[in-house]
């Protein structure tokens, strides 16, 4: 039995070492490709663009996502705003009146109402195709902001070459500064668009369209096979099919488009959990179209070491878990896990060198100050994403959950979200890594670092949960108590 644990524990790390072995190459590739820049000629003709808004009770930000589509800067005659409107409270008379607003100030609109929300936010994209006939579809989620020069700055790479078929912007952030969590996702989002997207994107890798903040041709959709449901990851999905069939992407790091990051821990980890079951999903039924299509090696390996991305964090988890029947039988003590730890760099260099790319110097050394934070939240993030994975790879079938957006205070929020009843096996597993701790101390004091980082980082996802859950209750407290004031009045 200890024979097979070690085999078993040895096959996590290897898997985690190839994994990691793939993002020191994007770290490579970024630093020898850091100083091109795309170039597009300016446009002949402007296209007919439908600017595509997916709805789902948004009351918080709606308003504020329309108001920037109808600014920016583009022909009336050539744009058509399409509010994709799934929602189900409020959001959708606060739409429909900002929209006649637009209407009169000549402005062209669709409000698009859905009897059922089949497919969820890949089927109501869907639907606003069948009803345009725009060459370009643009697209922000609910919480983006795009700069009112958004389409004059990514039209033309769009139209640049007729093979081209997806633009892609980067993500900037709209409440980074908010609390320890916010700060903690900008280093990994900006690590993700600096590095990642740009290395691929540069050495004629597959990129992923991020679901927002991005256009894409009419007839690019079309020929791909158009939105698919089958996945949680709809833009991931169609964007790799598209590829496949011959299309190619662009990534521009220069064009940002702000969005708000969750401030809850509990909407952040059920966006989490969406990515990663999605994501898995996509590994699932693409892989094996990969390795068929006429796309080089280094484009399929790349490929699928991108859909792989949510996976070592069960591979981590079950690492840790083998770690005390494994320290009882001393058979650790002679395992090369050197290897390892020297790949481990790869991230943190990543992480430094996107914000010395975005912000430079002291700049970057205030935002990396929320590496311990990034660490701890992921590494306690780990159950979740985890059954996530395995969800996906057992074929269950999970619904659509969008992440709540708050604009303001998320504690005075209808949409704040509480904690689950998961944070009960986080506390099990910070009493494992604890454990595990403990015998490493006796027997392998080497270990000692990495199994209490596990602990930390359990602590640190159960005291964010509970603090979260108490100032949501303080919050609510409040409001009714102040309602039933005004009720004795």
């Amino acid at each position: 039995m200890t024979t097979l644990l070690l085999m078993l524990y040895a096959l996590c790390a290897l898997s985690l070492g190839l994994y990691t072995a793939g993002q020191a190459i994007l770290l490579w590739r970024y630093w020898r490709t850091r100083r091109a820049r795309p170039y597009a000629p300016p446009l002949a003709e402007l296209p007919t663009v439908a600017v595509q808004l997916p709805l789902y009770n948004e009351a918080h930000v709606a308003g504020r996502l329309i108001e920037a589509a109808a600014a920016l800067d583009y022909p009336r005659d050539k744009l058509l705003i399409q509010v994709l409107d799934d929602s189900t409270d409020s959001t959708a008379q606060l739409v429909a009146r900002k929209l006649a607003q637009l209407e009169e100030a000549g402005v062209r609109v669709q409000h698009l109402r859905r009897k059922e929300r089949l497919g969820f936010k890949a089927g109501a994209l869907a639907a606003g195709v069948g009803q345009c006939d725009s060459e370009v579809i643009a697209i922000f989620d609910a919480d983006f902001v795009p700069a009112p020069d958004f389409l004059r700055r990514t039209l033309p790479h769009l139209m640049a070459q007729p093979d081209i078929g997806i633009v892609q912007s980067r993500w900037g952030h709209l409440n980074a500064d908010e609390n320890s969590l916010t700060r903690a996702q900008e280093l990994s989002i900006d690590t993700h668009f600096v590095i990642e997207q740009t290395a691929r994107n540069r050495s004629g890798w597959l990129i992923p369209f991020n679901g927002t903040g991005g256009v894409w041709r009419r007839s690019c959709i079309e020929a791909a096979g158009g939105w698919s449901a089958d996945t949680l990851t709809e833009d991931l999905d169609l964007s790799y099919r598209a590829q496949m069939a011959g299309w190619r992407s662009v990534f521009l790091p220069e064009v940002e488009a702000p969005g708000e990051i969750p401030p809850q821990l509990a909407a952040y980890k059920l966006q989490q959990a969406r990515w990663a079951t999605g994501n898995t999903q996509c590994l699932l039924k693409l892989a094996p179209r990969l390795i068929a299509a006429r796309l080089s090696p280094a484009q399929k390996i790349m490929a699928i070491q991108h859909l792989c991305q949510y996976l070592p964090q069960p591979l981590m988890l079950l690492m840790l878990l083998l770690t005390p029947p494994l320290l009882g039988a001393g058979a650790l003590a002679d395992l090369p896990l050197a290897p390892l730890g020297l790949l481990g760099l790869a991230p943190p260099l990543m992480y430094i060198a996107s914000q010395m790319r975005l912000h430079r110097n002291r700049g970057a050394l205030s935002r990396l100050t929320a590496f311990p934070a990034l660490l701890f939240i992921g590494t306690g993030m780990s159950l979740s994403n985890s059954l996530a994975v395995l969800t996906a790879l057992l074929g269950v079938k999970r619904g659509f959950r969008r992440t709540p957006k708050f604009k303001r205070d998320w504690r005075r929020s209808g949409y704040a979200l509480t904690a689950d009843i998961s944070i009960l096996f986080e506390f099990a597993l910070l009493l494992y890594a604890l454990w595990a701790t403990a015998l490493a101390w006796e027997r392998q004091p080497e270990l000692c670092v990495y199994l209490f980082i596990y602990a930390l980082s359990f602590a640190a996802v159960i005291g964010l949960s509970l603090r979260e859950a108490w100032l949501l209750w303080r919050a609510r407290f409040s409001a009714d108590r102040a309602t039933l004031n005004l009720l004795r009045r």
